[in-house]
């Protein structure tokens, strides 16, 4: 007979943490975050998508991230200098919100923190260390449990790993992980002065002239500019990240053009390992949500959905972790597999051949399946239908046979 589960602790108050805490205490769980409250300035994640706007309703708090959000209507892909694809959510109408939102972080993970507060969830601010016991099982280290003191020294019936890319769990039980091929680094930062994609609100994701991409968000007082490249390609780039990092806005032609007058505002910061999934995402009282579970490329932005989403198949599936497990993998799997497309340049060859059709047999027909295509795509990429068979499917047979006058290799990203 399964234990029921009335009492979880949940290390780490990112919003992973956050949302499921928000999430257990409205089912009326006893649930304590172990968090001591310390936060990068700059935090990967911006750009969101529209499946995040339900779960931001759920929790009650879409009209605060509103208040410090920008509006995002859609993403502009761009190649070299005259190649723009545009993006538009409008294409999910009747099936997401329209819409989405790039965020202030760590501004938005503030408010699911306080959302927590005010729905019960208690918090320890102690920065979590937790103890090994037996071959498979973790318990929270006594030091840990005694800043707890309404546990009154028991530990949870379940432990959360929600520490991110620090993922404790896996670390303190030697768990491996299944690592992305790509091997490469992230630089970004705030600026002034760049000049914004003329739609407000608009992400650019650029493929940069010489290798890697770029992306610029939009947020209300600056632009989020970054740069994604080969590790080796950026090492001969400059000594620092700094330098790196405006060595290459200097060599891209799409970048150096919007970014005449532009100006840092923050530090620049630094990712790597862009895509991982973890061989195990739970044992006998313990789990793990969000990136400390798993996460995939930023590209399609799909990073912080993903990480609110997680506590809400956790918290329908307390009593079943496997399934949890089962269901979470299945969908970062989806999104690993939708990335490539993007990265190997089949997706942009298929709308460049959406383009060479259109221009060669114009009218009611062609026009159609560029809509029907559109959509399609769109659904994915927003998050609503990403694991769905059928659209999968068709994807992948458009990309294997539905290619004309366009090559991948061209439009790839190296």
């Amino acid at each position: 007979m399964k234990k029921q589960i009335k009492t979880v602790g949940i290390i780490g108050s990112g919003p992973s943490g956050a949302t499921l805490a928000c999430l257990l205490a409205q089912k009326g769980i006893d649930v304590t975050i172990f968090d001591d409250g310390r936060r990068p300035d700059l935090i990967v994640g911006e750009s969101l998508i529209p499946a995040i706007v339900p779960v931001l309703r759920k929790l009650g708090i879409e009209d605060r991230a509103a208040a410090i959000c920008q509006h995002k209507p859609g993403v502009t892909f761009t190649f070299g200098q005259d190649d723009d694809i545009d993006f538009c959510f409008q294409s999910v109408d009747g099936i997401l919100p329209t819409y989405a939102y790039n965020s202030p972080r760590p501004a938005l993970d503030r408010l699911f923190e306080e959302r927590a507060d005010e729905l019960g969830a208690k918090r320890a601010k102690v920065r979590a260390k937790i103890e090994r016991v037996g071959q498979d099982g973790l318990q929270l280290a006594a030091e840990t449990l005694a800043e707890a003191p309404w546990l009154r020294g028991q530990q949870p019936d379940l432990l959360v790993d929600s520490t991110g890319r620090t993922r404790l769990f896996a670390r303190t039980l030697e768990i491996p992980a299944e690592v992305g091929s790509r091997k490469d680094v992230a630089y970004f930062a705030h600026y002034e002065g760049f000049i914004p994609h003329p739609i407000p609100g608009q992400v650019v994701i650029g493929r940069m002239d010489h290798a890697g991409w770029s992306w610029r968000i939009p947020l209300r007082d600056c632009l989020s500019v970054g740069i994604v490249l080969n590790k080796d390609e950026a090492t001969p780039l400059g000594a620092t990240p700094e330098e790196r990092l405006e060595a290459v806005i200097a060599r891209d032609s799409r970048l150096a053009e919007a970014g005449k007058g532009r100006r840092r505002i923050s530090e620049v910061a630094v990712y790597t390992n862009y895509q991982l999934i973890s061989e195990r995402g739970h044992g006998p009282g313990w789990v793990m949500t969000g990136d400390a579970f798993g996460f995939v490329d930023p590209m399609l932005s799909p990073g912080m959905w993903l990480a609110l989403h997680s506590a809400e198949v956790l918290c329908e599936n307390l009593d079943n972790l496997p399934a949890y497990t089962r269901e979470m993998r299945k969908l970062i799997k989806s999104w690993m597999d939708l990335i490539q497309y993007f990265y190997d340049g089949r997706m942009f060859a298929m709308y460049h051949t959406g383009a060479h059709f259109e221009q060669a047999y114009p009218g009611k027909i062609s026009e159609s399946i560029k809509m029907y295509f559109n959509r399609l795509i769109a659904l994915m990429a927003s998050g609503a239908t990403t694991t769905s068979v059928y659209p999968r499917s068709v994807i992948k047979f458009m990309a294997r046979h539905g290619i004309w006058k366009a090559n991948p290799l061209e439009l790839a990203i190296r």
